[in-house]
């Protein structure tokens, strides 16, 4: 099947079906603040639009990349989210790259957010949904990050069919430059076991559709059927 996998500058027209991938770390964090109950996440295309719409709506959360920062309540690290409670929670989301490339095709029909956490039931989905050709919008290093693009790679390869070694693309995913900056801590707001949440492949049963619901880009779970947590 014919995906495109573009960087969010490469993208000069609204595709049809769009799977967003941030790895490490905006949607592997999604996925982690879903498994801890949150109802939805608000992308937020500026920190002090995400500390405005928590303000303007009691009981939402927010988290952005970095250090804690003041009005924010989590960072963006599945190592310091996996044991919070979010359960029936909003939480209003800003990060470098994920959040902007999600609302860079925002408009498409079609949107889904990924890593390798939610790999195979965002292949399942899209092949539930017949959806033809993918265009995987790779939010790192303006799309050369190579932990995207593997995990792009490793979706698309699902689309087509089960069966698809996860080794190589993890592997890649485990040798990127993210994934060192990580390792060594040179990334603010860091867990020691951030990297290795990141390459969990299929830790979560659901997949994460993104859609316009008034003025907002809302995330939210799609339970897939057939689909088991590990």
């Amino acid at each position: 099947m014919d995906h495109r996998f573009l960087g969010i500058p490469e993208l000069t027209s609204v595709p049809r079906v769009a799977v967003v991938i941030d790895v490490m770390r905006a949607f592997t964090v999604a996925a982690w603040a879903f498994s801890r109950g949150a109802e939805r996440i608000v992308l937020a295309p500026t920190v002090s639009e995400a500390l405005a719409l928590k303000e303007g709506h009691p009981g939402w959360l927010a988290l952005k990349d970095g250090a804690p920062a003041p009005g924010f309540d989590a960072v963006n690290s599945p190592g310091q989210l996996r044991t919070r409670d979010f359960a029936g929670r909003t939480l209003v989301q800003k990060t470098t790259a994920g959040t902007v490339g999600a609302l860079a095709v925002a408009d498409a029909p079609l949107v889904l957010c990924a890593s390798f956490v939610v790999a195979g039931p965002t292949a399942r989905f899209l092949r539930s949904e017949d959806s033809g050709p993918v265009t995987f919008v790779v939010t790192g290093e303006e799309g050369r990050a190579d932990e995207d693009l593997a995990c792009a790679q490793y979706i698309g390869e699902r689309i087509a069919g089960e069966g698809v070694d996860a080794a190589p693309y993890v592997h890649r995913a485990r040798n990127s430059r993210a994934a060192d900056e990580l390792s060594r801590g040179q990334r603010r707001g860091c867990h020691p076991d951030d990297v290795e949440l990141c390459l969990e492949v299929d830790r979560f049963p659901f997949a994460m559709v993104a859609r316009r619901e008034d003025s907002l880009t809302v995330l939210r779970p799609v339970t897939v059927p057939g689909t088991a947590a590990h």
